[in-house]
């Protein structure tokens, strides 16, 4: 844990007895965690360079303001109604978001490269997703076997030879990275559904922004507050052939009792666009309209938020109250765009993901820029013996899982667990892929005790439209606040920082 900084000497100064930052104690701190890669620090006990200015103006800060810019920042939150739902537990309120004050730092060299392993990987997604809803040109030539798609559940036989305008499928991305290293940055997984989190990124970003504006006067930070601009450019840019004028853009949330719908209404009104459920929608003259004090309108663009599942009674699940009955039809008909598109969730199963450096060099010709972590699925009996036999050492997720559900860290079992487990592989295997024990980069969270390291990740958001890839520069940097906790997600008591990419 992080010691309180009494007196200390400095080249440039002496830091007073009630300054609550020493990064040399941090420092020392971190290098007796000889195994785990510290992104302020790294492995020499002294600022990374990303950090240097961050690291002059932190060190000449008093606890007091810290922690009292650490409550604003809190009850601000609290006020906007930054919140989410947990869904399992009854009787609890929406949660708060926690956000930690410390910003997370990537130099400008870093983020060129991951923008670009990034971008490399999206367009490979778009094309494996084309691919094999119509010609299956990777199944024919053995790179990925043809059961691996037959039978997956996130397959969607509708979506056969159905091409969306400009052949974009995933129109909104959110990669998740991990760190190992000083070099090495591994894709976790990807999510081509309906990916979240961009509302807190925005509002991180924009707290930190009230919180700190002189620091942001010293560091130059690249700004991630035109994302709701390059969104609504993005979609538009996604029309159907049947758009006449400008695009219409709507949102379609499940409604309030999602557990992001706060982030359905606060991208909605960021982009100027109308926030739309189930029943306000339904087919009039082969489109899409929405109900409005005028009647009913056409939509151009669908933002859906709603699963696969529940977007079409009339095609997926019929008990569904969510969707709109006949959208499918029209979509098929070129009537509407809806992003993403239905079937995307293929590109984003977790057995598909093994197969990702295939894919990346199947449709790009190009070695992946950016590594997958080492996978072992289950649903192969090699692979199963060795899950079952290494199971304390691994983790392992439901291929079809998000949001920490569902896995197991083995590592932080309990002989129980690794038992009760073990039966559920055997159980279901082919429900399962298994990975190692990362050992996940670290970054310092302000704690009551001062500064501690916790595991992060990363979720950058990429748009996707005919015309061009866009790429905010950080995205979202979920913590693990519990120490030596490598699960990050809001559902399961992480949190957030604001993520920094430097202009130079």
């Amino acid at each position: 844990m992080y010691m309180q900084a009494q007196s200390l000497s400095r080249g440039t100064g002496r830091i007073n007895a009630d300054c609550l930052i020493s990064l040399m104690l941090y420092g020392v701190f971190m290098n007796d965690k000889t195994d785990i890669f510290d992104e302020m620090m790294g492995d020499k006990g002294s600022p990374r360079e990303p950090y240097h200015k961050y690291q002059q103006w932190i060190e000449a800060q008093d606890a007091a303001r810290l922690r009292k810019k650490s409550a604003d920042a809190e009850a601000i939150f609290r006020r906007t109604g930054i919140t989410f739902n947990v869904y399992g537990r009854e009787n609890v309120a929406e949660s708060l978001i926690p956000f930690d004050i410390i910003p997370r730092i990537l130099s400008a060299r870093e983020w060129a490269r991951l923008s670009r392993g990034i971008e490399q990987r999206v367009r490979a997604i778009n094309a494996f997703l084309y691919d094999i809803y119509h010609r299956q040109e990777i199944l024919k030539a053995g790179r990925i076997p043809q059961e691996m798609i037959a039978k997956n559940v996130a397959f969607l036989p509708q979506m056969i030879g159905v091409s969306p305008p400009g052949n974009i499928y995933t129109h909104i991305v959110g990669t998740d990275i991990v760190r190992t290293d000083e070099d090495t940055f591994y894709v976790l997984e990807d999510n081509a559904r309906t990916p979240s989190g961009v509302s807190y990124m925005l509002e991180n970003r924009e707290t930190m922004l009230q919180m700190f504006p002189e620091l942001f006067s010293k560091v130059r930070v690249r700004t991630v507050n035109d994302y709701p601009k390059h969104l609504r450019r993005s979609l538009g840019a996604s029309a159907p052939d049947a758009c006449k004028g400008r695009p219409v853009v709507a949102v379609l949330t499940p409604g309030i009792h999602n557990s992001a719908y706060y982030e359905h209404s606060f991208l909605a009104d960021q982009m100027g666009a109308e926030l739309v459920e189930g029943h306000d929608l339904r087919v009039v003259d082969g489109r899409i309209a929405m109900r409005t004090t005028c009647g009913y309108s056409p939509i151009d663009v669908l933002y859906r938020r709603v699963d696969d599942d529940y977007l079409d009674p009339l095609n997926f699940d019929p008990n569904s109250m969510l969707g709109v009955p006949g959208i499918m039809d029209v979509y098929r008909a070129g009537g509407i765009t809806i992003a993403n598109a239905p079937g995307t969730g293929i590109a984003d199963d977790k057995a598909i993901y093994s197969y990702m450096p295939e894919i990346v060099e199947f449709y790009t010709g190009e070695k992946a820029v950016l590594q997958n972590v080492p996978t072992w699925r289950c649903s192969e009996s090699s692979s199963l013996s060795y899950v079952l036999d290494n199971l304390s050492d691994l983790v392992v997720k439901e291929v079809h899982g998000s949001g920490g559900y569902g896995m197991l860290v083995g590592p932080a079992a309990s002989k129980k667990e690794l038992a009760m487990f073990s039966e559920k592989l055997k159980a279901n295997p082919a429900n399962y892929i298994a990975q190692p024990t990362l050992s996940l980069s670290t970054v310092p969270i302000l704690t009551k005790s001062g500064l501690a390291p916790r595991h992060v990740d990363l979720r950058p958001f990429v748009l996707v439209s005919p015309e061009k890839i866009d790429i905010s520069p950080g995205g979202l940097t979920r913590v693990a606040l519990k120490k030596g906790s490598l699960v990050v997600n809001s559902s399961q008591g992480g949190g957030t920082k604001d993520t920094w990419v430097l202009e130079e």
